[in-house]
């Protein structure tokens, strides 16, 4: 076998980078689940003992995570004082969870991606699917704390204003809106408070996501406009909808067809069904980049064996395109199909009838 040797190595000078990724994830998700982000938030610099004796912690456990998230360049370090600090830009990151650019929940996906393994490899041999409910509890989490943050900046103030006729729709009294594939409720809160004047409900086919939803609900102080069930996309209840919302999970359906034909049935007259997909090109060649990567694996690990657990089998994946969820679309009886805006992230679509 011939071979370019530097190729190779520049190569394995890249992949370097990658392994330091791939194990700076579990201590990301333990500065997380350990506050140590938060307790170093506007600190100002610190040594390992005062991180420790803040967080209550074992010293030498945080020396060592603190010398892997500056080597990271997660974390800053002073070789003169020996200290350490969060800078707010990298604390805005890793330590507020409002921000567009949180991370950690990224971490809790990742953990339920390495505890999946066993049943991917099975899944690889037999073609057979994967339940989002066979998935580590880490992955439901973990879904919420990853998109949450866009949600929270681009729903109300992007999203629905570039839909027609949605906004004003939405803020007159008795508005119905279904936001199906809901999983622990954080886009159907954030509407919620949106538009006081409309009832929300929330489906998804996972219980103990619809029991965390309601928790949150009432932790937000919404509960009382809220109603969230457990259903699928093809069987979720009630009619005359202004608008039917689906965040991120169309492509996870196994009869994506059957669902906006379901859609289609329930919205009232003139009423709108809101599509939001991960951001994707139509071809292959389109998606080879970081953003693509990130949802090709993902897809991978969760999304096509999800598809193909459930009847139809469809698995369009995370890196769907919008030719393909048009064609979904239309083949469920939509007639009118856009995209009205996007994000690095994230296209969002209005079919109406």
């Amino acid at each position: 076998m011939e071979y370019d040797e530097q190729a190779i190595e520049n190569f394995m000078a890249r992949m370097v980078g990658e392994f330091g990724a791939v194990a700076s994830a579990p201590l990301i998700a333990l500065g997380d689940r350990l506050g140590l982000y938060k307790a170093m938030t506007e600190q100002g610099w610190m040594t390992s003992l005062q991180l420790a004796a803040r967080t209550q912690m074992a010293e030498r456990y945080v020396r060592e995570w603190l010398g892997a998230q500056a080597a990271s360049g997660i974390i800053d370090y002073d070789a003169t004082t020996q200290c350490f600090r969060l800078s707010n830009e990298m604390a805005m990151c890793f330590a507020v969870e409002t921000s567009p650019t949180f991370v950690p929940g990224f971490s809790d996906c990742a953990e339920a991606m390495f505890r999946a393994l066993p049943k991917l490899e099975a899944a690889f041999r037999t073609g057979l699917g994967v339940g989002w409910h066979e998935h580590h509890s880490s992955l439901f989490k973990g879904i919420e704390r990853f998109f949450r943050p866009g949600y929270a900046v681009h729903l109300v103030a992007e999203w629905i204003p570039s839909m027609e006729g949605v906004a004003a729709r939405l803020a007159r009294p008795g508005a119905r809106v279904a936001d199906v594939g809901c999983g622990h409720g954080a886009s159907t809160i954030l509407m919620a408070q949106a538009y006081p004047q409309a009832s929300f409900f929330g489906f998804d086919y996972h219980a103990p996501s619809i029991e965390r939803a309601r928790a949150a609900a009432n932790e937000a102080g919404v509960r009382e406009r809220l109603t969230f069930e457990v259903a699928s996309a093809q069987q979720f209840t009630g009619k005359d909808y202004d608008l039917v919302t689906f965040f991120d999970c169309l492509h996870d359906m196994g009869d994506p067809v059957g669902a906006a034909a379901h859609v289609l049935k329930t919205l009232a007259p003139d009423g709108s069904w809101m599509i939001v997909e991960p951001f994707a090109g139509d071809r292959l060649e389109d998606n080879l980049n970081p953003v693509g990567c990130v949802y090709y694996s993902g897809s991978t690990m969760f999304c096509t064996g999800v598809s193909l657990s459930q009847e139809g089998r469809m698995a369009l994946g995370a890196q769907a395109g919008e030719v393909r969820i048009r064609d979904v679309v239309t083949r469920g009886g939509f007639k009118r199909f856009r995209r009205t805006t996007q994000t690095p992230f994230n296209m969002v679509f209005q079919a109406q009838a």
